[in-house]
């Protein structure tokens, strides 16, 4: 009998927790751009040793009086297209990131956002909260690209 009335509490428990889990707010979305499918850069393009990659960035879905930035940065050898971008500390922030030529990737180490290492003619997106004020420094890790000048900088308005 003692048994019994265990498995029921244990069954009762497991449901309950599924389904504050199913109706549950909690939820986040992942950015296009898994860090796990990352590419190899080509040979000869990786002088520098390569910093570790970051995990895809997760961010709540945007609330009702979250503002939404929506940015296009295009990377070229060797330089990023806009090199400044400007938010308001809060907002939800996209960028989608074309490279018009070359491999490249774009990160900001300091909020945990990277995409993946991508081609020519093709594109990666990220989004996350921009949720500390300041200037971050965003770059390409491939190589030695950002000490030859391909980075640009974030503000995080207060």
């Amino acid at each position: 009998m003692n048994t019994k009335i265990i498995i029921a509490i244990v069954i009762v428990l497991l449901l309950i927790g599924g389904a504050l889990l199913l109706s549950g707010s909690h939820t986040a979305t992942i950015p296009a751009g898994d860090s796990a499918s990352q590419t190899a850069p080509p040979p000869g393009d990786n002088a520098v040793s390569e910093p570790a990659p970051l995990p895809p960035s997760v961010t709540p879905p945007a609330s009702g009086n979250q503002s939404i930035k929506e940015f296009v940065v295009t990377g070229q050898n060797y330089s990023f297209t806009p090199a400044t971008l400007t938010v308001k500390k809060g907002d939800l922030v996209r960028i989608t990131f074309k490279n018009s030529g070359g491999m490249h990737d774009f990160r900001i180490d300091a909020l945990n956002v990277a995409t993946r290492r991508i081609g020519s003619g093709e594109e990666d997106a990220v989004e996350f909260t921009a949720d500390t004020a300041g200037s971050f420094e965003y770059y390409c890790s491939v190589g030695n690209h950002r000490a030859m000048g391909m980075k640009g900088m974030l503000t995080v308005e207060p």
